[in-house]
């Protein structure tokens, strides 16, 4: 006889049988048949195994909990008590409120507010001004030109 696939065994007693489970305590593994005792895991069917899936489907199962980060810039309030240091005449714009560390970033929204009494002739280039932020620099000689809001700039295009 040749030796092909279809007739190839393996030798005697080089494998050896599967153990059968849970028939009867005569078999030496009856009542609990390996599992222990009681709990979840001891029943039939009790926890599925692992399934394979997905990036996508198992962040999809994450719970939701982390929050979410807008991509939007934020507005920067700029109180006008924190600009009476300024001379008379200075042009007061995102990258000046940066450079005198009274905003965190020149690349996000300024608005200007405060009430009251404004001493200072100052020229705003902001984006967004308040009614009594306005009042108070207009009674005072000042001058306000409303900007879009600077493009933030793209580190990928560099």
């Amino acid at each position: 006889m040749s030796l092909e696939l279809h007739n190839l065994k393996p030798s005697q007693g080089s494998r050896r049988g599967k153990k059968r489970l849970g028939r009867g305590n005569a078999s030496g593994h009856g009542t609990t048949a390996t599992r222990g005792t009681k709990g979840q895991r001891a029943r039939q069917g009790g926890r599925k195994g692992l399934t394979q899936l997905g990036v996508k489907h198992f962040v999809a199962r994450l719970p939701k909990v982390r929050g979410f980060k807008s991509f939007k810039k934020k507005i920067q309030a700029v109180n006008l008590s924190s600009l009476l240091n300024l001379p008379d005449g200075t042009i007061v714009t995102n990258k000046l409120l940066a450079n005198e560390k009274i905003i965190f970033d020149a690349n996000s929204p300024v608005k200007i507010i405060g009430r009251g009494q404004f001493p200072k002739k100052l020229i705003f280039k902001v984006q967004a001004v308040s009614q009594g932020a306005r009042g108070a620099i207009i009674a005072a000689g000042g001058q306000i030109e409303l900007i879009s809001v600077p493009k933030a700039v793209d580190k990928k295009k560099r």
